[in-house]
């Protein structure tokens, strides 16, 4: 049987479209999410509303971890056999062991996989591939595409409202300090992948409100200066946020494309229902 070029692989902290879903040669590696001595694979045996669920009731605050080097291993021993090589696209490695834990798999085979640090997460990983598939098409090599890649990420933008503050202190994204204050004084903070991959409060605002519309005017902002046309909205568990989020933005720039989606179960760990996030690239030369 006759090889295909390129697989793609990728883990679960991925948006995954109904696209990348049904593609014939894009894999993709869930991570786990623990509660106590309960294991559940992210995507494939606890959705993000049977998440938040749970954590209503758990005793125990869940933790998240990568998958095992073992189990990137047989991923890639197994696409070996019909693919001559894999570009791996995971979450920033500021934030994750994923990337690591794959790159140790792919050493114990002989399978040839071009890893790029996503320097993100859900759409950032998910238009990286996207974009990728589009360069292969030129015929451009599997090297070349990741080093097309890397550079790339310095594209991506986000604002992310958290949903929870609590969860992201307990997850340990968040300093007792911040926590505390936010706390008191009711503040809804803004926070950034920054274009090295590390988690940042950027900004606070004192009302949910003054925050939706604080997302509203970046986008707005970019869509003037960059000439963005498509935005995504992301949600932990709150429709009615991204919906009401796009009736705004929708107001102030018409003609600006919107998809709408949830965060994966692993992001709603550390963000929380409630959270809502913009993420878009700008298409630079």
């Amino acid at each position: 049987m006759e090889k295909k070029p390129l697989a793609w692989v990728v883990d679960s902290t991925a948006f995954i479209t109904d696209e990348l879903k049904n593609h014939p040669d894009v894999y993709v590696i869930p991570l786990n999410i623990h509660f106590g001595d309960q294991q559940y694979q992210d995507g494939i045996d606890l959705t993000p509303e049977e998440l938040y669920q749970k954590i209503e009731t758990a005793e125990e605050f869940p933790k998240t971890s990568q998958p095992a080097a073992g189990e990137f291993a047989k991923v890639f021993e197994s696409i070996s056999e019909r693919y001559d090589a894999a570009i791996a696209v995971h979450l920033t490695a500021k934030l994750s062991g994923t990337l690591a834990s794959s790159m140790a798999g792919a050493e114990m085979t002989d399978f040839p996989v071009h890893f790029v640090d996503s320097n993100s997460l859900s759409v950032g990983i998910t238009r990286l591939v996207e974009r990728g598939m589009e360069l292969a098409e030129t015929g451009k090599s599997p090297e070349e595409i990741a080093e097309t890649l890397k550079t790339y990420t310095s594209n991506f933008r986000n604002y992310i409202l958290i949903g929870e503050l609590d969860q992201l202190y307990k997850g340990g994204r968040m300093s007792g300090v911040q926590f505390f204050l936010g706390s008191m004084l009711k503040i809804k903070p803004i926070v950034q992948i920054t274009p090295e991959g590390e988690l940042q409060a950027i900004d606070k605002v004192r009302s949910e409100k003054k925050a939706m519309q604080y997302l509203v005017d970046r986008i707005s902002e970019s869509y003037q200066n960059d000439g963005i046309s498509k935005v995504y909205l992301m949600h932990g568990g709150s429709q009615d946020k991204a919906d009401e989020l796009q009736a705004s933005l929708k107001e102030q720039v018409p003609s600006l494309e919107v998809v709408t989606g949830d965060i994966s179960s692993t992001l709603g760990v550390h963000a929380g229902r409630g959270t809502v996030a913009a993420l878009w690239f700008v298409e630079k030369d």
